[in-house]
């Protein structure tokens, strides 16, 4: 028997509980080891909590948010990807990424260059080495976008801070239908408050490279939302980092969105697992 579109594509605003996190004590420094952490130490040092929070869809509103207000952006009807499988790393390399650069390029006016420096395939399957992530969090802080443009870009990498520079994750479903579970939550830039935001060490273990990410821990202004029912041709912009939220007055609200995968109340028990790819970027100009 078939079972209703209104069933299987769980829609509407809805109330769920959202993985935060808790600042370390006075003095101390929120880390957390890619790899194997050294003999003693501990995986990470933060303390996570569960907080009940509405989540809006905003399903039908996409047009209303920017991102130099929400630090996320929704695109709509995007041509199909001459990637179909995205198991491979090296064609996904080949066929995505010139899609995702020019997507960029498209649509961030003033966007003269972009440089992608990785991307991540989530798997629905519980053997999957990587999965959808329940804990709020952002991808990059103003410390680790500055020392990736110099890791990446080189002897151009002081011109290139010396004007605009941003981290833009560009977030794909990869299931062929609608999502029905695992939907990803994002929270508008311009009620996350500094205080929020907790800089936590990335550290990895195989080349000791020392990167940063926030985890977040809540407040009641912040404003959740999501897009219920994504699919493979629609693109969700997600701004870790804009260094014009460094400058006073610039208009740019925050610059950084905080976001997590959440279980949705109304998926059916047996929905399909949601499946993904985000691929990371630096953006320059204008």
């Amino acid at each position: 028997m078939a079972i209703s579109e209104s069933i299987t594509i769980p829609r509407g605003n809805v109330t769920s509980k959202l993985n935060f996190s808790r600042h370390p004590p006075e003095g101390q420094v929120a880390f957390n080891y890619v790899g194997a952490p050294p003999a003693g130490e501990p995986q990470h040092n933060v303390e996570k909590y569960w907080q009940e929070v509405t989540i809006e869809d905003v399903r039908g509103h996409e047009s209303e948010y920017t991102l130099d207000r929400d630090a996320f952006q929704i695109l709509l009807d995007v041509p199909e990807s001459k990637e179909t499988d995205f198991v491979d790393d090296d064609s996904i390399k080949a066929n995505y990424y010139p899609e995702v650069e020019q997507l960029l390029l498209d649509n961030i006016p003033g966007s003269t260059r972009v440089f992608l420096f990785d991307h991540t395939v989530r798997r629905a399957d519980p053997e999957a080495k990587r999965k959808a992530v329940q804990t709020v969090h952002i991808d990059q802080t103003a410390y680790s976008a500055e020392k990736r443009v110099h890791r990446h870009m080189g002897h151009e990498a002081e011109a290139l801070l010396r004007g605009r520079y941003r981290i833009v994750n560009v977030w794909r479903p990869l299931n062929k239908g609608p999502v029905e579970s695992m939907p990803l939550a994002f929270a508008s830039s311009a009620t996350l408050r500094q205080a929020d935001v907790i800089p936590v060490e990335h550290r990895y273990s195989a080349d000791g490279y020392v990167g940063q990410t926030a985890a977040i821990a809540h407040n009641p202004g912040q404003k959740w939302h999501y897009l219920s029912g994504m699919t493979g041709n629609e693109r969700l912009f997600l701004e870790c980092f804009d260094s014009e939220t460094l400058k006073e007055g610039s208009g740019v609200d925050g610059g950084r969105v905080a976001h997590t995968a959440f279980e949705h109340p109304l998926s059916r028990p047996d929905a399909e697992g949601r499946e993904s790819i985000e691929v990371r970027a630096l953006v320059f100009g204008p």
